[in-house]
């Protein structure tokens, strides 16, 4: 096995990711009311948000750390852990966890070796459950990258998302 690296393409790497997040944070103007879309921004592009770009994110914008990350941790939409290419939520709110929401959760941690909060291994999947969705009669309810199947099951949530490679 050959562990040599390439510093050049190492290096092209960290340039294009510096490149990246410095073009988001410079497309805000410095405008500290635009935290939170920043972040969203920010998310969007990395799958999740890299501790050393909150760093820069509160130099560039002169934000103290500690209130960029009270912003990550209060809403739950923001992630300091890498996540899979795709994001499957569970609804377990009553109507979904009776009508069998809790299949799903097993079924994953089963099938692809995860609970909730945790992601696969090859990068391909993130798991969470949700105390609800909002759409008890068509429960249960899985997300997949933001698109709802309803009255799911083990045998359905295997063919949905054998769809996501």
């Amino acid at each position: 096995m050959d562990l040599t690296l390439d510093f050049p393409k190492v290096k092209a790497i960290v340039e294009s990711y510096t490149e990246k997040v410095d073009s988001l944070i410079e497309s805000y103007a410095g405008n500290k009311e635009q935290l939170i879309s920043l972040l969203q921004d920010i998310q969007a592009e990395f799958n999740y948000l890299p501790q050393d770009v909150l760093v820069k994110i509160s130099q560039k914008l002169d934000i103290p750390l500690s209130q960029v990350f009270s912003v990550v941790t209060f809403f739950r939409a923001f992630t300091l852990k890498p996540r899979g290419r795709h994001l499957v939520t569970v609804c377990l709110g009553t109507a979904c966890h009776v009508k069998g929401g809790q299949r799903m959760v097993d079924k994953m941690e089963r099938d692809y070796g995860i609970k909730p909060g945790e992601t696969t291994e090859d990068m391909r999947f993130s798991l969470e459950t949700v105390n609800c969705l909002g759409c008890c009669a068509l429960g249960p309810v899985v997300v997949v990258d933001g698109k709802y199947e309803s009255k799911m099951n083990p045998d359905k949530l295997d063919r949905v998302l054998r769809g996501y490679k």
